[in-house]
């Protein structure tokens, strides 16, 4: 067996067989394949797309490159939750206390956030003392103890997935349907889920820009669920806005606080509910979702959920006193208004675009190496829908940075549009997709 025949057979549009894939992913893995042997398998496939067989046997060959975490001696239903990726995207900190205050047990391994969309892991380390690596066995032990971890990814989890997605950024084959299901899917396997519910978000904020190719990649993972024996569930979510009203680390950690205090915004809270609905019946806890979200709600509102991520925090060696009372976060030097210019209703606030403002700030990440400040960031007054007065604040920009601020007030007010008339809203809650 060699990669020249194996390019050549996809490059045919022929079906690629298990072992085949394996040889590649085996080899490319160990550095013995090229990169631009791999480029050229790659393409190949990127024009000719795969088969749910080669898409599953690629996602486990990828979930087996490298560590599989085995959580086997926790003696429950892990079930994993993973976003796509979003602006303003605070639901793990919410949603991961909350289902473990149910006793769905919680194993999460985040990254960290790179370009205009957050990283679950940065905004955890804006809570002074949070400790996101720690060993294997702290993180199993916490998970026995208290229900719940939330580290940053310290095993060597599908390497071959890490090489050939900087290798599909560097040749335009980014979007590409097999390849971006074997991605997030081989990730999942690898981190010992045995059910997964994935938020699939769709809009300018999103990788998925429409909800035909978001209804195909959610349709493709599943498919990989059921050859590979996990039962995955898609919830298909509105990101043509931010999710909330704060964009930046810090400031969305006191916005999850807060949620968990009581104080929800409307469209974190559809998320939240019907992500959460789905992870407790797929743990085997309830079947009735209108149930679950009733108790999802219940254990908001008596403060079971906020109290589990006290333990949590405080368990991760972080200073609970934040989480007591959010005003001791560090605030950004400059905390400036944007005004709106013309009287009317809010017709669009382009996710894509204020992420970017929002990682022009600071944010955000370029560069994997780049510094992030945890402080800056965007907070909405307003969402899409809302009427507003010309002279009514819309916006704040929290910024550490004169220049850089003048710059993101002026952007913001370019891109946020104004209608004279009410304008149709999208529901955050696209779709359900399961098996």
């Amino acid at each position: 067996m060699n990669i020249l025949d194996i390019i050549e057979k996809k490059r045919d549009k022929k079906e690629l067989a298990k072992e085949e894939i394996e040889f590649f992913i085996k080899k490319y893995t160990e550095n013995k394949i090229t990169d631009y042997q791999a480029a050229a398998l790659i393409m190949a496939i990127f024009i000719n797309s795969m088969t749910k067989e080669e898409t599953t046997n690629l996602t486990l060959s990828m979930a087996h490159s490298g560590e599989i975490l085995d959580l086997s001696n926790l003696n429950s239903i892990i079930v994993d939750k993973h976003s796509t990726g979003g602006v303003g995207d605070k639901v793990s900190l919410i949603l991961l206390p909350l289902v473990a205050s149910i006793g769905v047990p919680v194993a999460k391994m985040s990254g960290r956030g790179l370009g205009f969309t957050g990283g679950t892991v940065d905004k955890l380390e804006s809570i002074p003392g949070y400790k996101t690596s720690i060993g294997m066995e702290d993180f199993i032990q916490n998970i026995k103890e208290i229900g719940i971890s939330m580290i940053s990814q310290t095993l060597n989890l599908a390497p071959a997935d890490k090489k050939i997605y900087a290798l599909r950024d560097s040749i335009s084959c980014v979007e590409s349907i097999p390849l971006i299901a074997s991605s997030i899917m081989s990730k999942k396997i690898a981190s010992g889920a045995q059910k997964i519910v994935l938020d699939v978000t769709v809009g300018s904020g999103a990788f998925m820009k429409n909800l035909s190719n978001a209804e195909q990649l959610s349709k493709k993972m599943i498919d990989i669920g059921k050859l590979a024996d996990r039962q995955t569930v898609c919830v298909l979510t509105n990101m043509e806005e931010p999710l909330g009203l704060a964009i930046g680390n810090s400031l969305e950690v006191i916005e999850a606080i807060k949620f968990l205090k009581g104080e929800m915004q409307e469209d974190v809270k559809k998320v939240v509910l019907e992500l959460g609905s789905y992870m407790i019946k797929l743990a085997g806890l309830g079947e009735n979702l209108d149930k679950n979200k009733e108790l999802l709600l219940e254990n908001i509102s008596n403060r079971k959920a906020y109290k589990k991520l006290v333990q949590l925090v405080e368990t991760q060696g972080g200073d609970i006193s934040y989480i007591e009372n959010t005003d001791k976060f560090e605030k950004a030097s400059i905390i400036e208004p944007v005004y709106c210019n013309k009287s009317g209703y809010i017709s669009k606030l382009d996710a894509k675009e204020i992420g970017k403002i929002a990682c022009g700030l600071g944010a955000g990440r370029i560069r994997k190496e780049d510094e992030i400040d945890k402080s800056v960031g965007i907070i909405l007054n307003k969402k899409v829908g809302n009427k507003v007065k010309e002279g009514e604040v819309i916006a704040y920009i929290h910024s550490n940075n004169y220049e850089k601020m003048l710059k993101a007030k002026k952007e913001l007010e370019e891109i946020i549009e104004i209608s004279k008339n009410k304008v149709n809203l999208i529901p955050t809650i696209l779709k359900v997709i399961e098996a």
